[in-house]
């Protein structure tokens, strides 16, 4: 009995204490803090996504044929068409990364917009609230700085525009899901995917060990609710 009153009262201690510490925090300060650690956050998803083999090399993003042109594929390779179907793959994902580096300007401008109001739902929301709100506030101005990029890194290959055509006529038969029926729209909103997944990733990573942060003020606002 002495042993569950004695956790009972420290939990409620400890539910306290980290109440205390994030009360302490001033709304300048909280606003401050999460403000740089997105940015900081922003910077470092772009940076990695944004290179050559930024997408191509990495297994968490790399734009593959959609799941529904599999067949399609595996006859092309069947026939001998190997070779196109890999240069692709490769362009899809070239032009995912040559679109990535437009992102950290919305991105950017979507933090400094940021209302009080929303810092204080991230900052005590669910560990991926942040990346939730870049998707609601950057999705659609990202994707149509993102298309025109891709549009120009696939139009050269030929096999892009047959995609085009044999994905439309599958589409009108249910073979091929609505959103896979155009490749520039395919791969836009697969580079979009991959930026959100890195946000969250780099997300949790502050949430994790905020003392490990370079910013004096990130280590304190999530030092205060990580505690």
């Amino acid at each position: 009995m002495k042993k569950i009153l004695l956790t009972s009262l420290l939990t409620l201690f400890v539910s306290q204490a980290n109440a205390l510490a994030v009360s302490d925090l001033s709304n300048e300060e909280a606003s401050n803090g999460l403000k740089a650690a997105l940015i900081q956050g922003a910077g470092k998803a772009v940076s990695k996504l944004g290179s050559v083999d930024g997408f191509l090399n990495n297994k968490q993003v790399k734009i593959q044929l959609p799941e529904s042109m599999k067949k399609a594929e595996k006859a092309m390779r069947m026939f001998g068409m190997g070779k196109q179907a890999d240069e692709l793959v490769l362009k899809m994902n070239r032009a995912a990364e040559a679109a990535v580096p437009e992102a950290k300007a919305l991105l950017v401008d979507s933090v400094k917009k940021m209302s009080l109001a929303d810092a204080k739902s991230i900052l005590t929301g669910p560990e991926d609230s942040a990346t939730q709100f870049f998707k609601r506030t950057t999705s659609l101005p990202m994707g149509e700085k993102f298309l025109p990029i891709v549009k120009k890194a696939t139009e050269n290959v030929q096999l892009a525009q047959q995609y085009n055509k044999f994905a439309e006529m599958g589409g009108k038969y249910g073979l091929v899901k609505k959103e896979d029926t155009n490749l520039e729209q395919y791969v836009t909103q697969k580079t979009l995917d991959g930026v959100y997944l890195m946000m969250a990733q780099e997300e949790a990573a502050i949430r994790k060990n905020p003392v490990g942060q370079a910013s004096s003020v990130i280590k304190k606002v999530f030092g205060a609710i990580a505690n």
